[in-house]
């Protein structure tokens, strides 16, 4: 069987420990040594929503919200991506049946969890065969144009969902502070970002690194020759560092995006940046629950103190900079 079911950690929590940390991930499956991007292969993405009315919010006006949310992911500059909604179904979000839906679903049980979203990927392709979201109906919620008090945005949660929905995993490009065992989100620059803001915030628009994220996953050849990336290695007495977060700041544009660690010789590809100087920095995810963006199973270095590349690094017009060092230390 080349078709696998899967589940995917894509949810948001009210209130679960995170880091401060910047960088967007996609989702992707090993295959020979290497990292296969899971992505819809075909277009448009065609998606059912389920017929079911909670309070706030209607199956009509879910299915709105849900396209307003696909169309901006669609309406990136240079990615070729579009969505058809193909209709209410009684089927539930869950069901890995092949089809793709949308809907509310009650899960008292996961009391600090907005939404989630699982795959069915082809397990040698990376192709997404189906992609399933649910928002859990234990919540209170809205469709009103500017938002309410005290209810979650279905827009705001939907669009980050369907970023999960379409192959993107987590950014961390936010900011959190300490709420008794837990935090609050009070800074993002990233739709991706896993914590949502307090209920009643709109946050219906990708910022710098979730464009990144979705351009690198459907960015078409426009894309590639306009932009370029950032490669280069961060090591520790040595030795690669696992699981470290690089940023790259484009002091003329103030955008803000970033990559990881992710092998044990510690290289990074930072893409999806425009042409020009760059600053650089690594830090640790030392801040928060790590599993809640990467692979708990990986051997992630918090122990190495936050460091700059020592000069620009200058990223060419749809190509790769030059490969860079950094060499962190202890704390």
């Amino acid at each position: 069987m080349r078709r696998v079911l899967a589940w995917i950690l894509a949810a948001i929590a009210i209130v679960l420990s995170a880091p401060v940390a910047f960088a967007y991930l996609k989702l992707g499956i090993e295959q020979n040594g290497h990292l296969i991007t899971l992505k819809f292969n075909t277009m448009p993405v065609r998606y059912f929503v389920t017929n079911r009315d909670v309070p706030g919010v209607t199956a009509p006006q879910l299915r709105d919200a849900a396209g307003r949310a696909f169309a901006s992911w669609a309406g990136v500059p240079n990615v070729t991506l579009s969505s058809e909604f193909a209709g209410f179904t009684n089927a539930n979000p869950l069901s890995g049946d092949g089809v793709s839906v949308l809907g509310f679903t009650s899960r008292p049980d996961l009391d600090r969890v907005l939404g989630s979203t699982s795959f069915t990927v082809d397990s040698v392709t990376g192709a997404i065969v189906e992609s399933d979201i649910f928002f859990n109906s234990t919540f209170p919620w809205s469709a009103a144009a500017n938002g309410e008090a005290g209810r979650q945005d279905i827009e705001s949660i939907a669009l980050h969902e369907i970023g999960h929905f379409l192959g993107l995993g987590h950014s961390m490009l936010g900011e959190t502070d300490l709420i008794g065992t837990g935090r609050r989100v009070i800074a993002s620059e990233a739709v991706m970002f896993p914590i949502a803001f307090t209920a009643g915030t709109l946050n219906r628009v990708p910022r710098e690194d979730d464009i990144a994220g979705i351009s690198d996953t459907y960015g078409n050849d426009a894309f590639r020759r306009s932009t370029g990336s950032i490669t280069g290695r961060i090591t520790k007495n040595g030795s690669g560092v696992i699981g470290a977060h690089v940023l790259a700041f484009n002091p003329s544009t103030g955008a803000l995006i970033g990559g990881f660690t992710l092998s044990a010789d510690g290289t990074f590809v930072i893409g999806g940046l425009d042409a020009g100087p760059h600053i650089v920095r690594v830090e640790p995810l030392d801040d928060g629950d790590i599993s809640s963006f990467l692979d708990p199973s990986l051997n992630v270095d918090v122990n190495f103190r936050p460091a700059f590349h020592s000069r620009l690094v200058t990223v060419p017009r749809g190509g790769t900079s030059q490969s860079i060092n950094i060499a962190v230390v202890a704390k």
